[in-house]
């Protein structure tokens, strides 16, 4: 189901006491704002969420008001759901939100008792940079490719036949996907297989982009990515069975430091665990299938490169 909440955020900028229409906004629909705000922002009972807020309500939205009325996105996201639903084999009920955020994640995904959903915040997709909104600019025809990444997720995560580590661990927090807490109890092999499934998937459902743009990288980045491909995959192989937040934070995670990101005496690029886990995933892709390969446990995935590889030597 696509929910768009972008008038509702609209509402609470014209109202006299922004602020407080945010908060009753916030209240409004607290199970997921509540979900994207602890996993990707900060906590909302935190005493820096209301900077966060007046900061977001203060910037200046001219890109956004573009956006709306030159892209119907409301369509190009019901269209892009209903191709997720046929090349995924969509199983349980999820949501897609549309929403703009307070200028953290462009996207993402969450489970919300029990019940998978994707979120896409509008303010990275109009095309054109903002420092008010810390808008990324990315083109609103990326929407597309990031409700299917997040999507891939929401399959993974609640599909009765998903054998990833993830539905235990989001069931033992009580139908809740934590991003901190399944990042500290997953193993490094999970989560770069989770990555690389989404981006396998997004290709699927969304061919004909670069192929840096499902990975979320620039051209060089990828270009550099390829070229310590070899190294990568070898210097991650001690690490694979580990778990960690630190290992999510070092292969995932933007702004790192160089001292975290160094792996075997080098610096390692920003997020380089969603090329590694889309290499992981390539030969089960190609052996089974997209559909299926987001119900594969992380071994699988294993069993499939390892048996590719012998079959190449």
């Amino acid at each position: 189901m696509l929910i768009n909440l972008i008038p509702d955020f609209l509402a609470a900028l014209s109202a006299p006491d922004p602020l407080q229409a945010y908060q009753r906004y916030v209240d409004d629909h607290r199970p997921v704002l509540s979900a994207y705000w602890h996993n990707y922002v900060i906590d909302l009972d935190s005493p820096h969420a209301e900077g966060v807020m007046l900061r977001a309500l203060a910037a200046q939205r001219r890109d956004l008001q573009l956006l709306l009325e030159r892209v119907d996105v409301v369509s190009l996201a019901d269209e892009t759901i209903n191709r997720c639903h046929e090349q995924f084999g969509i199983d349980r009920p999820v949501n897609v939100y549309l929403m703009v955020g307070v200028g953290a994640a462009n996207a993402g995904e969450l489970v919300v008792n029990g019940q998978g959903s994707a979120f896409i915040c509008l303010e990275h997709f109009t095309g054109r940079p903002n420092p008010d909104s810390y808008g990324m600019g990315l083109p609103p025809e990326h929407i597309r490719v990031w409700i299917a990444h997040e999507l891939a997720h929401a399959v993974r995560y609640t599909s009765p036949e998903s054998r990833s580590e993830f539905p235990r661990i989001i069931q033992e927090s009580r139908g809740f996907y934590d991003y901190w807490e399944s990042g500290s109890r997953a193993t490094l092999r999970e989560l770069l297989v989770n990555e690389g499934l989404a981006v396998a998937a997004a290709l699927a459902a969304i061919p004909g982009h670069d192929p840096w743009v499902y990975l979320g990288y620039s051209r060089r980045q990828y270009r550099r990515m390829r070229e310590l491909d070899a190294f990568l995959r070898r210097a991650v192989l001690p690490e694979l069975d580990h778990t960690g937040l630190g290992y999510r934070l070092r292969y995932l995670t933007g702004g790192m430091s160089p001292s975290a990101r160094l792996v075997n005496g080098k610096v390692i690029p920003e997020r380089s665990g969603y090329y590694l886990g889309l290499r992981m995933v390539e030969s089960l892709v190609e052996q089974v299938g997209i559909e299926h390969a987001l119900r594969a446990s992380a071994l699988e995935c294993h069993d499939a490169d390892r048996t590719s590889d012998a079959q190449s030597a």
